[in-house]
């Protein structure tokens, strides 16, 4: 059975209704984290369906599509925080970027025209993230954007300090 096949099937044993949840989220907030499989915000934050937006990427960097979905949530749905959350022993924490880039275009003869977000420390990633953020003039709520990091080991979720 495939991965898809897979998924399907769990969803026909859950046999869960539809929803009429409205589009906005509950509790006003918009949560950026990685796509990390041991990353579970709703485990995390005990959230249920229709309480907050979850954006996730590799690394859970501010990459120009992360910014994209913050400035709908914000500006179409209603989102007032933004909670930026990267996490201990992610992928692209050590990722070099033209190295992994130039890696593809030997397998492929292509290079690809995008970044891979690889960083070298995770808190100063964060506060890059919060920078970015705040100095977006398209985000109508830039003063309630803050950062965290999520250890893996301990579970523990400790905030990381902003530049200003």
């Amino acid at each position: 059975m495939s991965q898809h096949d897979q998924l399907l099937d769990r969803n026909r044993q859950q046999n869960l209704p539809g929803t009429d949840l409205p589009a906005p989220p509950r509790l006003k907030v918009a949560i950026l984290t990685c796509m990390d499989a041991r990353v579970d915000p709703a485990a995390l934050f005990g959230l249920q369906a229709g309480e907050a937006h979850v954006i996730r990427n590799a690394g859970g960097v501010v990459t120009d599509d992360a910014l994209r979905s913050l400035i709908l949530s914000q500006r179409e749905l209603g989102t007032e925080a933004v909670f930026i959350m990267q996490h201990s022993r992610c992928g692209v924490l050590g990722l070099d970027d033209a190295s992994y880039a130039q890696s593809l275009e030997q397998e492929s003869g292509q290079r690809p025209s995008f970044p891979f977000g690889g960083f070298q420390d995770l808190e100063r990633e964060v506060r890059q993230g919060m920078d970015r953020l705040r100095s977006c003039p398209w985000l109508p709520k830039r003063d309630l954007i803050r950062g965290f990091v999520f250890h893996l080991e301990s579970g523990e979720i400790t905030e990381v300090a902003s530049n200003g």
